[in-house]
């Protein structure tokens, strides 16, 4: 197994791959049995078909991952993709963002070991600026680095040095200036998009696909473009989890009087007696907390 080259997943549809290989040449591959379980992302061992048999491959192996970004709901589960150094989470002042749908993506990557950026997009707006620049306080105080920018006024160039060297998936709302980004730091990637869809014959689902650009000639910076910010399901994570993978909650719970606290109704909870004026938890981050926290207790429905 060890003789056989290995390559990089840069898409993926069904159970088609498209990987790089390490010259830069590109390949469907399918995976060995019946489900595939290589990622956008994943390092995966390949073979070539036998003479005559077409240029299809088949992935035979996927390389120990470093990390795997993914959200699941009751039923299913959606990886984005693995072996990331950063996911960059673009919102925007208007339309006004979800910060329950911002604090599942942080959550997820903190369970995930994923360095987080967040971008504030629409800078050129004063006052929806403003307003959603001081309801992202709470987030530069637990440490995240909030970051801004003007991408149709002033385009990306201050955002490039954030993303150099690395791997950076790249998740946001509609409407939030992601398309625009992706096209600023990787000229002609609509048109590569589409070929890449109907390379894998999934054609009019190019949208709905992961994708691994390289914003340079050397192939050291990467930027991956997935959909799926819009249903962000924690069910990964278990209700007790939770307080460790909030930073400001975890600042907190260790200081309770109880050892199963639970942050909600408790007497002497740290965690609450820090809500509020007076103490550093914003009372919204603690009622997506209380929030959350239902929700991952709930029983299964099936």
């Amino acid at each position: 197994m060890s003789a056989l080259p290995t390559g990089l997943v840069v898409a993926a549809h069904g159970r088609h791959c498209l990987v790089e290989a390490d010259d830069g040449s590109r390949r469907i591959c399918h995976p060995r049995g019946k489900k595939s379980q290589a990622v956008v992302g994943d390092r995966v061992r390949w073979s070539s078909p036998p003479t005559g048999q077409g240029e299809e491959g088949s992935i035979e192996a996927v390389e120990p991952r470093r990390n795997l970004l993914y959200r699941q709901d009751e039923i299913r589960t959606k990886s984005f993709a693995a072996n990331l150094d950063q996911v960059l989470v673009l919102i925007a002042a208007e339309p006004e963002p979800s910060e329950h749908q911002l604090a599942r993506v942080l959550i997820a990557a903190e369970a995930a070991h994923i360095a987080p950026l967040v971008v504030l997009n629409k800078r050129d707006l004063p006052e929806p600026f403003a307003r959603a620049s001081q309801r992202l306080t709470p987030y530069r105080a637990m440490g995240y680095g909030v970051h801004t920018a003007s991408l149709r006024a002033e385009g990306s160039a201050e955002l490039a040095p954030l993303l150099q060297g690395k791997a950076t998936l790249v998740l946001g709302p509609s409407g939030a200036g992601k398309s625009t980004l992706i096209n600023q730091l990787v000229p002609g990637a609509a048109v590569l998009t589409q070929e890449i869809s109907y390379a894998l014959k999934s054609g009019k689902h190019t949208t709905t696909s992961t994708t691994w650009y390289w914003t340079d000639a050397t192939r050291t910076t990467a930027v991956i473009d997935s959909p799926g910010f819009q249903e962000f399901g924690l069910h990964q994570i278990a209700p007790r989890q939770l307080a460790t993978l909030m930073p400001d909650i975890a600042a907190h719970a260790d200081q309770c009087r109880f050892y199963n606290c639970t942050h909600l109704h408790e007497p002497g909870c740290a965690v609450l007696a820090a809500v509020g004026e007076g103490g550093d938890i914003a009372p919204r981050r603690h009622a997506i907390y209380a929030d959350l926290f239902a929700e991952l207790s709930q029983p299964p429905r099936y």
